[in-house]
């Protein structure tokens, strides 16, 4: 690659990472304010009691999302080191473990945890397991790239065990 290759790349990457930060910021503020704002709003506005039944259940359901945006900041977080200049090699397994692990608890969550805290807690009846495939696939990838990290990483050292040698 030319140096005006690898400076657009790095101009990319921090674009990237600028777009991860809107995404998150945005994103997880318009879920706060669903979950608690616009309730809190609604009953100090049309003086009726607060409704914290709905706040939690909107809470839960929430939740995966919550572990999917961690995994969009990861990425963001990986791509602005590599815009300053980190090799890829070096950035790109743990980035890879982080949103691996993101989209594993935020898929497992979806599948499994989402509907037996709503029964818990008493705001639905229903399975124990809400037949999520979007969940099941983002649990399964996020299981994948998890796996991958840990392999780069082993990968990295024995390349520097390797170099040592040479």
């Amino acid at each position: 690659m030319s140096a005006k290759d690898v400076e657009k790349f790095r101009r990319m990457c921090r674009q990237f990472r600028w777009l991860a930060v809107f995404m998150v910021v945005s994103v997880g503020l318009l879920l706060a304010l669903m979950a608690w704002g616009f309730p809190l709003l609604y009953a100090l506005v049309k003086h009726r009691p607060l409704r914290p039944d709905i706040m939690l259940a909107v809470t839960i359901q929430n939740a995966p999302v919550a572990c999917y945006l961690f995994g969009v900041w990861s990425i963001g977080r990986a791509m602005g080191q590599i815009a300053k200049g980190r090799l890829i090699q070096a950035a790109l397994p743990s980035a890879l473990r982080r949103v691996g692990l993101a989209l594993g608890v935020g898929g497992v969550a979806s599948v499994f945890i989402v509907s037996n805290l709503m029964r818990l807690v008493g705001l639905t009846k229903g399975s124990y397991l809400n037949f999520d495939v979007a969940g099941m696939t983002l649990g399964m990838i996020g299981g994948a790239l998890f796996l991958l990290g840990r392999v780069m990483d082993q990968a990295l050292a024995a390349q520097a065990e390797l170099d040592e040698m040479i």
